[in-house]
């Protein structure tokens, strides 16, 4: 689906901020004036652009909080949240630029100041993890126990975020929602200095212990989803914690190995890495997404150079591991997703508990990586899937 450019990354992201307008993250229209102002694949563009909207609207809602309008302000400032996460999104080839913390750290404050002003039921928590903590958003519908749902994203993504992407809706349906970040997430990553791991269980599972001291959850039914690269991760923690209700992956992925992302978009064997890596940094060069991909896997990985970023992914594999699952498990697949092209059929192959593939694609404009672009129908479907469980 293209949109506003002719770059698909910058057209995906631009997606991906205006998807959330039906959520409350976004005005269509701010996003498009935006839009056209960017040069097309110049990082440094869209950093300037995007965060201008997201300064104003900061000062705005700032504005109307001072003169006692808490709805306009808690509505204004969601969407600048959602406006410097979309920013900060190409920082991630230099670590050390200060704009990056800076501009991650609005995203989360304004998210904040809009739930505060908001009549959200919520609680922001810390979850005690090994020498750290995991930030988590905890939403209520009451005080009742109900189902929970635990979602957390993957490659790129922010607790915040998810409260757009899937909390709104699932608060709608009378399920609770806890939303976190791991190491290689957010806060986990940005403040802790923690990178990606492959034992997702053992980052699950302490959210899952917090989760159950919880009297507002029913401990038999915490439904796991996960997002993106979160679908592997959360498909790796359903596989050694069989507390987990049922699973939700979107999209289904098996592998995040680059080594055969690479074999399968036609790279060289992995016999001589120094021709690899030359040649991946003359398509960084040329391709926007390659760019993306290889700074911000050196950057969530903690890889000092392309190769150790290559063998830190060869332990991201659900092989030997996804048969291990045993509650349902929905895979979800995206026609167009041009990340993981094949991973969900790879992954629901290998299930042998019961488990669902559910396909979108341009019928209902539902064909980009996870689904965004048509977030209502996709929550609509991925909730009667669930519902359909009892």
């Amino acid at each position: 689906m293209k949109l506003v450019f002719n770059d698909p990354t910058f057209s995906f992201e631009i997606l991906r901020t205006m998807g959330y307008a039906s959520y409350g993250g976004s005005d269509i229209g701010e996003v498009l004036a935006t839009a056209n102002k960017i040069e097309e694949g110049n990082f440094e563009s869209w950093l300037k652009n995007w965060n201008k909207l997201a300064t104003e609207l900061d000062k705005r809602a700032n504005s109307f909080e001072t003169n006692g309008e808490k709805v306009s302000a808690s509505q204004i400032y969601f969407k600048a949240s959602n406006y410097y996460r979309t920013a900060e999104f190409f920082l991630h080839g230099n670590p050390n630029d200060e704009r990056l913390l800076k501009t991650w750290s609005s995203s989360r404050s304004t998210f904040q100041k809009a739930l505060e002003l908001s009549d959200q039921n919520y609680e922001i928590v810390d979850i005690p993890f090994e020498n750290g903590s995991l930030p988590a958003y905890f939403y209520t519908v009451d005080d009742q126990a109900r189902p929970t749902l635990l979602v957390h994203r993957g490659y790129d993504s922010t607790g915040e975020e998810l409260y757009f992407q899937v909390v709104k809706d699932a608060l709608a349906r009378g399920y609770n929602c806890l939303t976190f970040e791991g190491p290689g997430q957010g806060g986990v990553l940005r403040e802790q200095h923690q990178a990606f791991r492959p034992d997702w269980e053992n980052v699950v599972s302490p959210v899952i212990n917090y989760l159950e001291k919880r009297p507002e959850v029913l401990n038999d039914k915490i439904i796991l989803m996960g997002i993106s690269f979160g679908g592997l991760l959360a498909a790796r923690a359903a596989s050694f914690d069989h507390r987990i209700a049922a699973c939700v992956t979107d999209d289904g992925l098996f592998s995040f190995q680059f080594s055969k992302a690479f074999s399968a978009h036609g790279g060289e064997q992995m016999n001589d890495f120094a021709v690899i890596e030359n040649k991946l940094k003359e398509l960084m060069k040329q391709s926007t997404q390659v760019r993306w991909v290889i700074e911000n896997g050196l950057y969530t990985f903690g890889a000092k150079s392309i190769e150790e970023l290559f063998q830190k992914t060869e332990q991201y594999t659900l092989e030997g591991v996804a048969e291990q699952i045993e509650c349902p498990v929905l895979v979800c697949e995206a026609s167009n997703d041009h990340f993981f092209k094949g991973q969900p059929e790879l992954l629901y192959s290998h299930l042998q508990s019961k488990k669902t593939l559910m396909k979108f694609g341009p019928e209902e404009g539902a064909e980009e990586h996870c689904h965004l672009g048509a977030l209502n129908f996709y929550n609509q479907k991925v909730f009667e899937w669930i519902e359909g469980l009892d």
